[in-house]
């Protein structure tokens, strides 16, 4: 299967003399030495067999060794130390054999200044760790038709937009009931006055936690979304069903209590699995978006990051008129990952659950796993992909693109963990893999 991968072109030249890419840096306070990684390939992907060259940019000569680390699908394999000679020396030169993601973490001796970069071998080779359930799509479509059966009763609150959309777009506080012990809850904006069949979706699905901001829907976020290509139907879906607009202590008050830990609820029972009624509101909130008559009826786009590009995957592998996602950084890819001796994707929950019977584990998981639902997609994809990322591993996200039937664009990114890079990186990153998805989005929405 043949991916498209986007190789920008675009170099640091002028700020590193001539190297190709740089890592993501964490360095102390008090630290006055910066470690700058870089690799010899910018895509970050390459073949097996093929020369990967790791090298590295600091502020003066290092007076003391460096210890060098080095992962395979983010298990440690060796170590080492150098002692360089120059301020621009190499990390280390290896050729791997297999597919593999691998990670080159390097460290001072005190540990005060350390740095990172991540490159894949031949990712097309990844497959998911679990097979396929037989009843997989069986298992859904009776969960649908649960819902369909549900007559839905729909709540919405007209809200004030931001002053430069006044006149322009409205904006609503959505309440639609459900099945589960949550109602979907959301904000949806359109333009004032469209026409039946004009319209694209965009639905935006938020990453994990409860009370962030990320974690919570915003209006001027829905509206700008409504405001992208050349006007779209615009929902921003909060994953609990919880109340929005509401006071930081309301969403405190949730986190330590009713959705403390909210992703371990419940992984060995597939019927009350916590991301089945995150799941079931999704598939709901689609199906209300999908009745609005200014649809034209073709296009659903669901963007996501973290939980929210592993929700995006589900929406795109559970109905099938979603026509292209975007993911950043997915979550929920390759729950089975431990099964074949890699990390799982978040949440992790084989690792997490080291007390479950694994029986009980494999009897829930694979219908939840993004990997496994990606395969029933007729969903553009472009995707994301930080090979540093611990959280959303490379490995886990190439495991479930590998099985997507659909047109793919994937940038992986070398010095991404799975937070957006930060410090002197970032406009780097914003120009050559933010600014990209941001036009993606545009196009497909004119």
């Amino acid at each position: 299967m043949k991916h498209l991968l986007n190789h920008h072109t675009g170099t640091l030249r002028a700020l590193l003399g001539g190297l190709t890419m740089w890592a993501c840096v964490a360095v102390s306070p008090a630290a006055a030495q910066h470690l700058r990684l870089s690799i010899n390939k910018e895509s970050g992907v390459y073949a097996r067999g093929e020369r990967a060259l790791v090298t590295c940019h600091a502020d003066a000569v290092p007076q003391d060794s460096l210890r060098v680390s080095v992962f395979h699908n983010n298990r440690f394999v060796k170590e080492f130390r150098i002692l360089p000679t120059q301020a621009d020396f190499t990390v280390c030169e290896q050729t791997t054999d297999s597919t593999c993601a691998v990670t080159v973490e390097l460290k001072t001796a005190d540990a005060a200044s350390d740095a990172a970069i991540g490159y894949v071998v031949t990712p097309e080779g990844f497959r998911a760790g679990y097979a396929e359930p037989a009843d997989l799509m069986s298992y859904w479509d009776n969960q649908k038709k649960q819902l369909k059966a549900l007559p839905m009763q729909v709540r919405k609150t007209l809200l004030s937009v931001p002053q430069q959309y006044e006149g322009k777009y409205e904006c609503s506080d959505l309440e639609i009931n459900c099945l589960g012990p949550a109602p979907v809850r959301a904000y949806l904006a359109k333009p004032l006055n469209a026409k039946k069949k004009s319209l694209p979706i965009i639905i935006l699905c938020r990453a994990a936690g409860v009370k962030g901001e990320w974690c919570r829907c915003q209006v001027a976020e829905c509206v700008g979304n409504a405001a992208k290509g050349n006007g779209a139907l615009s929902l921003d879906l909060n994953a609990h069903g919880m109340l929005n607009g509401q006071s930081d202590a309301y969403y405190q008050m949730l986190e330590d209590g009713l959705l403390r830990n909210y992703w371990e609820h419940n992984a060995a029972d597939r019927e009350t699995y916590y991301f089945r009624g995150m799941y079931l509101r999704l598939l709901r909130a689609i199906e209300y978006m999908t009745r609005q008559p200014e649809w034209d009826g073709k296009r659903i786009i669901v963007i996501g990051e973290s939980q929210g590009g592993g929700q995006a995957v589900a929406a795109a592998g559970l109905d099938q008129r979603v026509s292209a996602v975007v993911l950043n950084v997915p979550a929920l890819q390759d729950l089975g990952g431990a099964r074949a001796g890699r990390r799982s994707g978040w949440p992790q929950p084989i690792e997490n659950h080291p007390s479950v019977p694994a029986e009980q584990l494999d009897a829930t998981l694979p219908y939840y796993d993004g990997a496994l639902l990606i395969r029933h997609s007729r969903a553009e994809i472009y995707c994301e992909i930080g090979l540093i990322d611990t959280t959303c591993p490379p490995s886990a996200v190439w495991a479930s693109l590998n099985g997507a039937p659909g047109k793919k664009t994937v940038n992986c990114v070398p010095f991404r963990t799975h937070a957006w890079p930060s410090g002197d990186i970032a406009p780097y990153w914003r120009e050559h893999y933010l600014q990209p998805r941001e036009a993606f989005i545009d196009n497909y929405l004119k």
